[in-house]
Parts: C-alpha cells; sequence; structure tokens
C-alpha cells in the first residue's frame, strides 16, 4: 500500500513535465525553424546594413509588401503568418537583434487572442519584446502597430482592444516606444470595421488596408529616425 502511495506521489509530481505544451504554446522551434532558416539564408544573399527598417510580427507583416509601401527605407521584413509575441520573443536574436536596426515596426498579438491568452499574457510578451531591445538595443525604437479590428474576429476586438489600451500605456512611459493608432481609422462611423480595408477572409488587409497603415506608420518612422538616440532604463 506504502510503495502504490509513493508511486501516485512520484506520478503527480512527474505529469506536470512530462505534459505536452498546450495549443498556444506549441513549441517555436519545431514550428518556426524552417521559416527562420529562409530569413537565414536570404540573408547571406542580400545581407542587410544595419539602422535600417525592421518589420516584424505574424501574417500581417508578411503579407504588407513593405518593399512597396516604404520604397527606399532599407526595409527588411521578417513577418511569419501565424506567429505570436511569444514566437517573435524566442526568435529575437536570429530576426531581430541581429539587424540592429533603428527602427523596429511590430505586429502581433491578433493570433495570440484567437488562440485563448489574456490580455496580461499579451501585455507580459510584448514588455518582454520591448524590454529585450532596450536592453540589446538601446537607441532603437518601436513602433507598436495595435492589434486590428477585423471582421473575422469581431466578437475578440474587446480583449483585443483591452491589450491595445495596455500597451499604449505602457508606451506613454518609455521614449523608444510608440504607439501607432492604425485601429481607429479602421473602424466606420458605425463603430465596425470597414469591410473594403480586407480581402475576402475578413481578418488580412487588403490594399486599402495597408493604405491606411502606411499613412499612420510612415510618418512615425520618419520622426523617429530623426530623434535623438536614447538610452532606456527598463
Amino acid at each position: 500500500m506504502n510503495e502504490m502511495k509513493c508511486a501516485a506521489v512520484s506520478l503527480l509530481f512527474f505529469v506536470p513535465f512530462a505534459s505536452p505544451l498546450p495549443s498556444q504554446e506549441a513549441d517555436p522551434a519545431e514550428r518556426w525553424e524552417e521559416h527562420i532558416r529562409k530569413f537565414e539564408e536570404n540573408d547571406k544573399q542580400n545581407p542587410s546594413q544595419a539602422n535600417g527598417v525592421l518589420f516584424v510580427g505574424s501574417s500581417s507583416i508578411r503579407m504588407w509588401d513593405t518593399a512597396k509601401w516604404f520604397p527606399g527605407a532599407g526595409v527588411i521584413n521578417r513577418g511569419f503568418g501565424g506567429s505570436q509575441i511569444s514566437d517573435v520573443n524566442y526568435f529575437a536574436n536570429r530576426i531581430v537583434l541581429k539587424y540592429r536596426p533603428r527602427v523596429i515596426v511590430f505586429y502581433a498579438g491578433d493570433n495570440d487572442v484567437a488562440k485563448g491568452k489574456s490580455t496580461k499574457r499579451v501585455l507580459d510578451d510584448f514588455t518582454t519584446f520591448a524590454g529585450l531591445v532596450a536592453r540589446e538595443l538601446p537607441e532603437s525604437h518601436i513602433i507598436y502597430v495595435p492589434i486590428k479590428p477585423s471582421l473575422a474576429r469581431w466578437k475578440l476586438w474587446p480583449t483585443m482592444r483591452e491589450a491595445n489600451a495596455m500597451i499604449e500605456r505602457l508606451a506613454e512611459n518609455r521614449d523608444n516606444l510608440h504607439y501607432a493608432d492604425t485601429a481607429t481609422p479602421m473602424l466606420g462611423d458605425d463603430g465596425t470595421p470597414r469591410a473594403e480595408l480586407f480581402i475576402k477572409d475578413g481578418l488580412h488587409l487588403s490594399d486599402k488596408g495597408y493604405e491606411i497603415w502606411t499613412g499612420v506608420v510612415g510618418p512615425l518612422i520618419e520622426k523617429t529616425k530623426r530623434e535623438p538616440k536614447v538610452t532606456n532604463d527598463q
């Protein structure tokens, strides 16, 4: 009987370490390694100079034709569709820090909320990213593009809006973090997402959608390029 109890206790303490990660915490290395290696192969063929503009995040970044919308800006696009903030953090050394960009345009969090992550988790993960950049690249600026109000995920908008507000408040207290309000102009007079800003899936942006994003983000990029270099105490 005692042996059975000991076995049960051992199992109780062993299971949490043996259990697989929940779906929203799928192993980033296993899921994204091929994508990251493609970025690295591209770097070998097309080396990037430091002090450029890096776009990083999920599919809304990947599908943003940044070379078209920001000609002559020396942009680097490191968007990988379906990714979450924690995935960007995991690969930060390989897709962010090594480029030593002057400006980082960041969009992720959409998939995080869709996978059930809380607003606190979204904030914590982004705070981790912002802290990493401030520590390793203290002279770089981050432009946060808020989670977008979309037709496909409209039911999740209250949670997404709250996460955006939390990060906007964070940005108010950090010199190198800037909140680009692309979300407000995406809403119509009735307070719902404007259908013409999306492609057929109701989630990803059309050219009209990217026109709005570019109109908000572009001036911020130019502004941050002109600002004195900053050092943030975290």
